[in-house]
């Protein structure tokens, strides 16, 4: 099983803790709160996903290793929680297993039949960004 792929089921088993929405939803905000802070030069227009109703920040770069790290923020709480989720989901992994494995947790934990629409949206805006980021970056080399 690949990286995301495995981050991918604890995600969902670390959701299935909460019977609620409401619950999950202060979990999505809390997850929110422990990325970590984007660098200035990254809160820029250019780094703007989008798509999303809110401002959403995203910049993707890879390491020595060969990994794409994602930096992320929002201006939002819980679309700040849902980059937030991606980027763990995501990030310190290599373009290919990025491209591999697309984010089947977001119909698994309902997501997209519990956010508004506008925030669905935005969460796939966010998705696709990260695949073009890895795309990109794989072309590179």
């Amino acid at each position: 099983m690949s990286i995301v792929a495995d981050r991918q089921t604890k995600l969902v088993a670390d959701f299935s803790r909460f019977k609620s929405w409401e619950e999950r939803y202060k979990h999505v905000i809390d997850l929110g709160k422990t990325l970590a802070e984007l660098p200035e030069q990254y809160r820029q227009d250019q780094f703007l996903v989008k798509g999303c109703q809110s401002r959403v920040w995203l910049h993707a770069q890879k390491n020595s290793q060969g990994q794409i790290e994602l930096y992320a923020d929002s201006d939002a709480m819980i679309v700040k929680g849902l980059v937030a989720i991606l980027v763990s989901v995501y990030s310190q992994a290599t373009a290919d297993e990025i491209l591999a494995n697309p984010p089947t947790f977001i119909s698994e934990l309902g997501f997209q039949s519990h956010l508004s629409p506008s925030r669905a949206n935005g969460l796939m805006s966010m998705v696709k960004q990260i695949m073009l980021y890895a795309a990109a970056l794989k072309a590179l080399g």
